[in-house]
């Protein structure tokens, strides 16, 4: 990374580019059985596609950028594989800080945090900490995150606070939900970015994707580059985006 200030691409205006970018990495173990490797290093060349992508997206001046690092469902994956992934967010969550503090990067995450192992929960509170007053792009990493597992954590929030007299049920609404979820003060992905060609969102984001739009690109997560990223950006700028209103209502607004 470099510390330079943060300048467009000279095709995007700021306009065009979104504020928040939420990408689903897919791809990493396909990739590496591609290259006759074994899967961990498919996810050592996605972490290079994360420090890439981060880099872009503060130079871009994309001010929010969510990642799905790791999914409830991925616990249930080989053990091998499970451990070799928590060691490498541990050695990354070392290695980096001092790049995210040079650069600007806040760092957030979102998830059943209490599931990951002691140190490396420990070290990404750290990084949290020690992060929180930067400013030039908010990095969250989705971790041990699943959407419908967000939305019953909220629900259960909203319940006690109806058990303990604070709530109405009836004087619920889409605000409380949103200000109970994992995500609480991050607006919504207004681009959702999947990489390897697959066609679903995989329990990710399921409240805060209503109405964002999707982009599906081929290339694998290790192959993601500043490029694919920018094409992203020029296919999310050329949409309408009508949050349920017709062509002629934007118009007339």
């Amino acid at each position: 990374m470099h510390s330079d200030a943060a300048a467009p691409a000279a095709d995007l205006a700021p306009s065009q580019v979104p504020e928040h970018i939420a990408i689903i990495m897919d791809g990493n173990g396909r990739w590496a059985k591609a290259q006759g490797l074994e899967r961990l290093h498919g996810h050592r060349a996605g972490a290079e596609s994360v420090r890439r992508t981060v880099e872009a997206c503060r130079k871009l001046g994309v001010r929010y950028l969510t990642l799905f690092a790791f999914s409830t469902e991925n616990w249930k994956r080989n053990k091998s594989e499970v451990d070799g992934l928590m060691m490498l967010f541990a050695h990354h969550l070392r290695s980096e800080l001092d790049e995210l503090l040079k650069n600007g990067v806040r760092l957030l995450a979102v998830g059943d945090l209490q599931k990951l192992p002691q140190e490396t929960r420990e070290l990404l509170e750290q990084n949290v900490a020690a992060t929180a007053d930067q400013s030039a792009l908010t990095l969250i990493l989705a971790v041990s995150y699943g959407g419908r597992e967000e939305i019953v954590h909220a629900a259960k929030e909203l319940a006690l606070k109806v058990q303990r007299g604070e709530l109405e049920a009836e004087d619920i609404t889409t605000e409380h939900l949103a200000s109970s979820l994992w995500t609480a003060g991050i607006p919504d992905p207004d681009l959702l970015i999947r990489t390897s060609g697959e066609e679903r969102i995989s329990n990710f984001l399921l409240w805060q994707l209503a109405y964002s739009e999707i982009v599906v690109v081929p290339e694998n997560w290790p192959e993601f580059t500043e490029e694919i990223l920018e094409r992203c950006i020029r296919d999310y700028s050329r949409r309408e985006r009508r949050f349920g209103l017709t062509s002629e209502q934007l118009t007339e607004s």
